[in-house]
């Protein structure tokens, strides 16, 4: 046997006789084991537990992905775009003919359109990319949060955000929340590295990734970066000049990675590129700092729905603004079921890992600083959601997910290594509080398995009970705490537990300690087992839900319909409907009685008063029915301008006629409208206005120029008339009031050109749509 270990010996380490091939094979090996079996120190139960987490993960998010089709049409039409016009990739533009661009950077799109390149236009090559990155943003925060606090805290840290119903929503859709939530987990995971020994090259890269996420959704990726910036600066294990040094290469990291792209926008002459979609001067600066930018917090959005800052209270037209915000009923659902567990960790974390502050124990000090990060990242996010007053959906919080699950993980293992009656005793709380808490989350949808609100009260508060017992009794039989108050696992005085005199020994006081902490670590076991199925309970019902219920449109929520739910544009709160069992959430104020597109389960009608009009696709605007058809369910009262219009066969036929004469084989107002026809007929499709019509792109005097120039074939009316107002004016429109705003729209660009389209060219009907011929001029 010796020789044959020799042999095998030296094979393994490449030695007399092996080639380069046999040491690459070994090292092959190595890096299978490797990943299979994970670090050395690790449980060998740890990178099965983690491999199978992933799997479940991604087979999660990826079941029954096609059933939500293109899910939100307008950025897949940018998708398409891109995948036949690479200067339809690089700007981000609606269409290959390059008129007018998306109102966001165009990072977020670049997986996708190179998705379609290589298989196709379909909804598996638009979204499995999206699926992708959230299995990635799984498997990060497992990986930065292992580092320092185990492998039990990762996967509890990384199935929580699995798990998280926004997380499953928004990494099944493709909006660019799925990648800036990506980048901002890769981002902190890179701070946390830099911290470890204070290395540069982990904060550039940290720079890369914010740089990445503003060029994904502009400056909500830098909503942590302050946080992020203090507690390198206080907490680096380097000398503050050097910790200043590296923040500064970190920043230039930033803006190199995130301003080349906009310093090519801004330098290049309007008429070399698409106009700025959501800009009203062709500015990606002014959406920046506009539209998208400060104008979310102050509620001033110029171009926005409803037109600049709406009145309505301390949210404007978005719901009320305030610190209970995220715990309301059409937010709760979707991110908080575990964030007052968070916000609870976080607190007792730092307050017990505090006396490290004067470096007695450099790991606690550590473990106090990756708290300060995740806590800072959710501090910073959770304030500005609160209190802003601009444009804000319920989808926004997936951003909260991985601070939330992180600190959640983290902070449970922590107290629950430290044992003792303290640290038992909060953990008790924390059960109980996440019980009590999923239990009002779930009651707010009461006809919805009823009986999981009690299961999971009842057995929560139980976690909660038997983690206090355990926590109390363990004192009294026979453990003793150390200095700091904490009971450690091997204390020799507890017989058989530490090998002392056995089960059967008997301490002065007629105990048997080994035997009763035995019996409490059982108990404990399981009380704390038990907590954490409860506390995931409720999302993995929620997330369930979500995954098996398609998803269309602009505005989209995870879970069932709640009562209350619903602050949409016009403020108040909704209400809920039960209607031959199908659920259909009516929010708004009074008169909030516009019934959701057909085709869409559970349709919401516009809120406000009287009968939704004034906007593209709503009653007696362009755009026609929304929806996917069967059981989509979402926001559908805005046909047209949150939703895409339904195109008929007859439609579809009439537009991909002669197409490829024309530089555009139609015209739309509104994104949506036009989203609807391109990637019905793949063929490029004008979207006047951009997204809300309320772009001044393009002119009168441009369109006329293109339609006399034989650029563009028909304009798309739909089934309910023409546009006759956009948001921010009095939005007349054949059908019914506008939404309010202020000043008239009927000056506007679309407006101008549905008046000159209308008076000059001859009207056509397909599968229920109505065209105008641009070629065909009326007598």
């Amino acid at each position: 046997m010796a020789p044959e270990r020799a042999a095998a010996d030296d094979v393994s380490a490449g030695g007399p006789g092996n080639g380069p091939g046999s040491a690459s094979g070994a090292a092959a090996r190595g890096f299978a084991q490797r990943v299979v079996r994970g670090r050395p120190e690790d449980p060998r139960w740890a990178r099965p537990a983690l491999l199978a987490l992933l799997a479940v993960t991604a087979a999660l998010y990826l079941w029954d992905l096609s059933a939500s089709k293109y899910a939100n049409q307008f950025y897949s039409a940018a998708v398409q775009a891109g995948s036949v016009s690479w200067k339809a990739f690089f700007f981000g533009s609606s269409d290959a003919a390059n008129a007018i661009t998306v109102d966001k950077p165009p990072a977020s799109l670049w997986p996708m359109e190179l998705s379609v390149r290589l298989f196709g236009l379909n909804s598996w090559a638009v979204l499995v990319p999206e699926a992708l990155m959230g299995v990635a943003a799984v498997g990060v925060l497992h990986a930065a949060v292992r580092r320092r606090f185990g492998a039990a805290a990762g996967l509890l840290s990384a199935g929580s955000l699995a798990l998280t119903p926004v997380a499953a929503l928004m990494f099944r859709f493709n909006n660019p929340d799925a990648m800036l939530c990506l980048l901002m987990v890769c981002a902190v995971a890179c701070v946390l590295r830099a911290l470890e020994a204070g290395r540069t090259k982990w904060l550039v890269l940290a720079g890369v990734c914010f740089g990445l996420g503003f060029l994904t959704k502009t400056l909500q990726a830098w909503l942590i970066l302050p946080a992020l910036a203090v507690v390198y600066a206080c907490c680096a294990p380097v000398r503050v000049r050097r910790r200043l040094g590296q923040l500064l290469l970190a920043g230039l990291a930033l803006v190199v990675s995130g301003g080349w792209w906009v310093a090519i926008v801004e330098l290049l002459p309007a008429s070399a590129r698409p106009y700025v979609g959501g800009s009203q001067t062709n500015s990606f600066l002014e959406l920046t700092f506009g539209y998208n930018g400060l104008g979310r917090i102050d509620g001033n959005e110029r171009g926005s729905v409803g037109g600049g800052h709406r009145a309505g209270g301390p949210g404007g037209g978005w719901g009320q603004t305030g610190i209970t915000r995220l715990f309301s009923s059409d937010m709760g659902g979707q991110i908080s079921w575990l964030l007052p567990a968070a916000l609870i960790l976080l607190v007792v974390a730092v307050g017990m890992l505090w006396r490290a502050r004067r470096a007695v124990d450099a790991e606690q000090a550590a473990q106090r600083t990756e708290f300060l990060v995740w806590g800072g990242a959710l501090l910073m996010t959770f304030t500005i959601f609160s209190f802003m007053s601009g444009i804000f959906h319920q989808y926004y919080n997936i951003a909260l997910a991985p601070y939330i699950a992180a600190l959640v993980g983290m902070g449970s293992v922590l107290l629950w290594r430290r044992g003792g009656r303290p640290a038992r005793s909060v953990l008790a709380v924390v059960a109980g509080v996440t019980a009590v808490w999923s239990y009002v989350l779930l009651g707010r949808s009461p006809q919805w398995l009823p009986w999981l609100r009690w299961a999971v009260l009842v057995l929560g508060l139980l976690a909660a009970l038997g983690l206090l017992l355990t926590a109390w009794t363990g004192a009294r039989d026979g453990a003793r705490p150390d200095a700091d108050g904490e009971y450690a696992d091997g204390d020799p005085a507890d017989g058989d537990a530490a090998g002392g005199a056995g089960a059967g020994a008997v301490g002065p006081d007629g105990r048997v300690p080994g035997r009763a902490r035995r019996r409490a670590g059982v108990v404990a076991g399981v009380a704390a087992g038990l907590g954490v199925a409860t506390a995931l309970a409720g999302p993995l019902a929620y997330t369930l839900d979500t995954v098996n219920t398609p998803k269309g449109g602009s505005i989209i929520t995870a879970g069932p319909a709640v009562q209350g739910g619903g602050n949409f544009p016009g403020g108040g709160r909704g209400r809920m409907l039960w209607k031959g069992g199908n659920r259909i959430a009516l929010p708004g104020g009074a008169g909030g009685r516009s019934k959701g597109s057909k085709g869409n389960k559970g349709g919401q009608g516009f809120p406000g008063g009287g009968q939704m009009g004034g906007f593209p696709g709503g009653p007696g605007g362009p755009g026609g029915a929304a929806g996917h058809g069967g059981r989509m369910r979402g926001t559908a009262g805005m046909g047209g301008l949150l939703n895409g219009a339904s195109v008929s066969a007859q439609a579809e036929r009439l537009v991909e006629r002669n197409a490829d004469r024309y530089t555009w084989a139609a015209a739309a107002v509104g994104s949506q409208n036009a989203a609807s026809y391109q990637l019905a007929t793949q063929k490029p499709v004008m979207a006047i206005g951009g997204f809300n019509g309320s772009d001044p792109s393009p002119t009168l005097a441009q369109f006329q120029r293109y339609v006399a120039q034989g650029k563009i074939h028909y304009f798309i009316v739909g089934e309910r008339g023409l546009f006759r107002g956009a948001p921010g004016g009095e939005g007349k429109q054949a059908g019914g009031p506008g939404m309010p705003g202020g000043g008239r729209a009927e000056q506007g660009p679309a407006t101008q050109i549905s008046a000159w389209v209308e008076k000059t060219f001859k009207k056509v009907t397909a599968g229920g749509a109505t065209f105008y011929d641009l070629t065909r001029r009326k007598a």
